[in-house]
């Protein structure tokens, strides 16, 4: 079996893959739900449409999720380096993650909005509400299970693109993956890391439908 010395490196890796996850999975969201709503309210049958804004963020999004994470991890170095002052290990990684999961966030937050039922906010437009007030207390609130559901979904996706960090100077799993696993040919340890990330996927999914079940109004 494994010295004490690999299951330090395990624990150690399984706690900053955990940490550069949920740190991009905030971040992200902090960004992405700014975009999604702003897609929502600007589109043609949005409460405020704007054609000029809806077609640069639905671009800007379509082009950024377009990238494929290495290469976009690759060419936002200088940027890394400018935010963190580094671009190798964790903190590094935060950055590529969070620009590359962004978009596909605010794309699971638009989704989510556009399922809230039109007529409340019809409802909220007649009683006089202003924009800022159908965002905050209806749109955002009536999708909550929605929205807890999918940053689940983002979790598991990030997860998956820190792994890939691993290859140029990210830290977590990936990197045991990588140095010790396919650079050594140690086959235990890939495989041992393997099941510690499903284990990891497996925990955000399980915490994400139970937030979900306890949010959904239409479950109780």
């Amino acid at each position: 079996m494994f010295d004490e010395r690999t299951v330090g490196l395990f624990l150690q890796g399984t706690v900053d893959t955990i940490y550069v996850t949920l740190a991009s999975t905030i971040f992200a969201y902090v960004f992405g739900i700014v975009m999604g709503v702003a897609l929502v309210i600007t589109r043609k049958d949005g409460i405020r449409p704007n054609a000029l804004v809806y077609g640069v963020l639905d671009v800007f999004v379509n082009l950024t999720r377009s990238f494929p994470f290495l290469i976009l991890l690759i060419a936002v170095i200088p940027l890394t380096r400018l935010i963190v002052g580094t671009s190798i290990g964790n903190n590094a990684t935060i950055v590529p993650l969070v620009i590359s999961a962004a978009p596909f966030v605010a794309r699971l937050i638009e989704s989510s909005l556009l399922e809230v039922d039109p007529g409340v906010v019809e409802a909220a437009q007649s009683m006089g509400a202003s924009t800022r007030q159908i965002i905050c207390k209806v749109l955002l609130p009536e999708a909550k299970p929605s929205l807890i559901n999918g940053s689940a979904i983002a979790a598991t996706t990030i997860l998956g693109y820190s792994a890939m960090a691993g290859a140029v100077g990210g830290g977590g799993l990936g990197k045991l993956a990588i140095q010790y696993g396919y650079m050594r040919y140690q086959t235990d340890v890939m495989i041992v890391t393997i099941i510690l990330l499903i284990v990891i996927v497996q925990a955000f999914q399980s915490i994400g439908n139970w937030a979900t079940r306890k949010c959904d109004k239409r479950s109780r």
